[in-house]
């Protein structure tokens, strides 16, 4: 598994709470699997959802050797996304993670 710094764990796997006014990077390490191979390509993508007036966006991505970044913007408020991350390396190998959004009302 990558690793991952602000996000929570369950049964179902990785996720993270996101405000629907939030516009923040989400990184995913790959240094642990990818051993001494290096990224080369990385492609997110977005779950849609049917009649979702304010659906969660891909602002930038980016990629590193070894790490994988997405800005993410809007989202419903109650919506649960998933947000995918494929890899390419150098050496060929190809992987996919994803983890889920949950866009929640995070006013004070």
């Amino acid at each position: 598994m990558s690793n991952t710094t602000g996000f929570r764990s369950d049964r179902d796997g990785i996720y993270i709470d996101k405000s629907p006014a939030a516009v923040l990077p989400y990184t995913l390490d790959y240094t642990a699997w990818i051993s001494t191979d290096t990224i080369v390509t990385a492609t997110w993508t977005v779950s849609t959802i049917a009649g979702d007036s304010s659906a969660l966006a891909i602002d930038s991505d980016s990629e590193t050797t070894l790490k994988a970044s997405v800005v993410l913007s809007g989202g419903s408020i109650g919506s649960i996304y998933t947000v995918s991350n494929t890899i390419v390396t150098a050496g060929g190998k190809t992987e996919k993670r994803s983890f889920r959004v949950v866009v929640e009302d995070r006013s004070v």
